[in-house]
């Protein structure tokens, strides 16, 4: 089980309703039914596991959460999660913008392509890194928009959503982000989990 399937639970309220985007193989799911007791539903591309999942006596559907979240409700969830993959859509934010609207909040875990190792490998070797957050060559990659944990609380600033709780995984271990710490986080932190909000605007 990856290590932030615990933070991610902990986020989370005891029987709540959540929908996870690229559920993968159902095991994030299965965890939070079982710590949670979470009305839970999953949305995952990959038809094989899809079927994996099902056989698991999950809910869950093929598609792609670029395009297929419009034919959610608006705040149909209360929570929406999205575990590593912001990185691998070709539209960003119109991803985050579709979460926020699906669900009263998110949470998006990042690798971080800050990490001290990403940096030094790059310096030093010149090639593209590989990590355990980052495990694929750059040739095989479905990684198309690599960003720092900086970089994610700059891009709330941006489109205009609130980073309510920010998290960093260094070495197993999980700490808050703020601003006094970030340079710090951003350099040692392999992996970035945020609860996110939309702003109200009226």
């Amino acid at each position: 089980m990856k290590p932030e399937y615990k933070i991610i639970s902990d986020l989370i309220e005891k029987d709540a309703k959540v929908l996870d985007v690229g559920c993968d193989d159902g095991t994030l799911m299965e965890f939070l039914k079982t710590n949670k007791n979470a009305n839970i539903r999953g949305i995952e591309i990959s038809k094989e596991k899809v079927q994996i999942c099902i056989a698991k006596g999950l809910t869950v559907i093929e598609g792609n959460a670029e395009f297929d979240l419009k034919q959610f409700p608006n705040d149909s969830f209360e929570y929406v999660v999205l575990g590593q993959t912001l990185q691998a859509f070709i539209n960003p934010e119109t991803v985050i913008r579709e979460l926020l609207r699906v669900g009263n909040k998110a949470i998006v875990t990042i690798p971080n392509f800050g990490h001290w190792k990403v940096r030094l490998n790059l310096l030093f070797r010149g090639t593209m890194p590989i990590t355990n957050s980052l495990p694929h060559d750059w040739y095989n990659t479905p990684n198309i928009h690599m960003c720092t944990i900086k970089d994610f609380v700059r891009f709330s600033k941006i489109i205009n959503f609130k980073i309510f709780k920010s998290l960093a995984l260094i070495n197993q271990n999980v700490s808050d982000i703020n601003k006094s710490n970030l340079i710090f986080k951003n350099l040692f932190g392999e992996l970035g989990i945020f609860l996110i909000e939309k702003i109200n605007e009226n």
